[in-house]
C-alpha cells in the first residue's frame, strides 16, 4: 500500500476549476444561441440551455466567494484554492 507522502499532488493546470467552468460556459452559450436562431428543440431546449447558463454563472459565484474567503484567512474556507 503507497504511503500518503509517496503521492505526488496534481500541477495547479489540473486542479483548477475555471477552465472547466469558462468551457461549460461557452459551450451553453453556444447552445443557447443555435436553439434560439434555429428555434430547434422549442421551449423546452432553450428552458434547458439557459439553466446550464445559470448554473455556470452559479459555479462561478461560488469559486469567487470562496478564493475571497482563502484570501481573507477564514476558517471556514475552502482548502486548496490558491
Amino acid at each position: 500500500m503507497a504511503d500518503a507522502q509517496d503521492v505526488p499532488e496534481l500541477p495547479r493546470a489540473l486542479r483548477a476549476p475555471e477552465p472547466v467552468i469558462v468551457v461549460g460556459m461557452v459551450s451553453w452559450l453556444i447552445a443557447t444561441v443555435v436553439v434560439w436562431v434555429t428555434g430547434w428543440g422549442e421551449d423546452r431546449a432553450m428552458q434547458v440551455c439557459l439553466v446550464g447558463l445559470a448554473v455556470g454563472v452559479l459555479g462561478t459565484t461560488i469559486v469567487l466567494i470562496q478564493r475571497a474567503a482563502v484570501r481573507r484567512g477564514d476558517r471556514t474556507a475552502q482548502q486548496g484554492l490558491d
